[in-house]
């Protein structure tokens, strides 16, 4: 890995300062992203999206894509850790710490608002960032696109039946055009771009200058990652200073989630004979979170100074680099796993 790959968990968390400083410094930044925006996203992070997965696309052999929709078991897999495991620890994890362990630090009424926060998180499995997560590790692309699209279409449905499970609320709206917004900009349009820019320059330019060319977009995605994460960040700067303490409460119990999801599908990959270009998404995508959707709840039913807004939004800070340091935990882990598949 070069310099700026193997210390990109450095300059992760750099950005999270750069992005509440400026956040402080200029709050009318807010305003301006607020002012141009599509479904709730900002424009500057709908384009700093594209720019951190179209790379990926373009790299991805489609071939794969349509090998890995065959594939039953680690399908399988993602699916029951997306839906019918993390959604419940999460839950549990969250009432162990803010009715059990910091009750009285936090208070019955804000306790509860964090887990609604917590929640909101934990059933909103990942999508954009997950492809980013699944390339550093060298992961099988094919299946990271084909679970993107089916947590997304899976998130439609069962988003508002499991908030009303775990929620205290009732009659909860499921985002359909954030969620549909951010299926077309985090997968479509990439998609579709990646597709034809490698199949017309392998057929016109051959396989040479197709590989200077992918050489040349090594660290767009990165690089996009960054600014992205300083873009979400910069709005949200006044709800985490605001509340130092609170959030390091919140991160707490947020990391031991992360963590014990990603062993949970790490384990039973290994279990179940998954090779590791298999293993490594599965766990990384059940232990992601789709953040902006939980941020967009948490501001809808809880309100825009919420504990819940706060520990969506806290969750958008710990799971970035705590995701970097399980692709290096996966990099280094790799035989593990058988090398092919059967």
């Amino acid at each position: 890995m070069s310099f700026f790959e193997r210390y990109l968990t450095v300059w992760v968390g750099l950005c999270i300062i750069l992005g509440l400083i400026l956040g402080e410094t200029f709050p009318q930044l807010s305003q301006v992203f607020e002012a141009f925006e599509i479904q709730g996203y900002p424009v500057i992070v709908a384009i700093a999206l594209f720019l951190m997965i179209y790379p990926i696309m373009v790299q991805t052999d489609f071939k794969e894509i349509i090998r890995a929709g065959k594939s039953v078991k680690p399908l399988t897999t993602t699916l029951i850790l997306n839906w019918l495991v993390k959604p419940f620890t999460m839950a549990f994890i969250a009432w162990l710490f803010f009715r059990v362990f910091l009750s009285d630090f936090v208070g019955y009424e804000m306790g509860s608002e964090i887990m609604g926060g917590m929640i909101l998180l934990g059933i909103a499995p990942c999508t954009a960032m997950v492809l980013v997560w699944g390339y550093l590790s060298r992961g099988n692309m094919g299946h990271v696109v084909v679970m993107v699209a089916i947590n997304s279409l899976t998130m439609v449905v069962l988003y508002g039946p499991l908030a009303v499970l775990l929620l205290p609320v009732a009659d909860v709206p499921v985002p359909l055009g954030r969620v549909a917004f951010g299926v077309l900009a985090y997968v479509g349009i990439p998609l579709v771009a990646g597709y034809f820019t490698r199949k017309i320059m392998l057929e016109t330019k051959g396989e040479k200058a197709f590989e200077e060319f992918t050489n040349k977009l090594h660290y767009v995605s990165p690089a996009a990652l960054l600014f992205t994460i300083v873009a979400i960040v910069t709005p949200q700067s006044s709800i985490v200073l605001s509340n130092p303490l609170l959030v390091l409460f919140i991160l707490i119990p947020l990391t031991i989630q992360i963590i014990v999801i990603f062993g949970v599908g790490y384990f039973a990959s290994k279990k179940l004979g998954l090779t590791y270009d298999d293993a490594a998404p599965t766990a990384q995508i059940a232990a992601s979170n789709h953040f902006e959707v939980a941020i967009a709840m948490a501001i809808t039913l809880f309100g825009i100074d919420s504990g819940a807004t706060l520990a969506a939004v806290t969750g958008m800070l710990i799971e970035v680099p705590v995701m970097l340091l399980l692709v290096q935990i996966c990099l280094k882990t790799q035989h593990w796993f058988p090398k092919s598949r059967d």
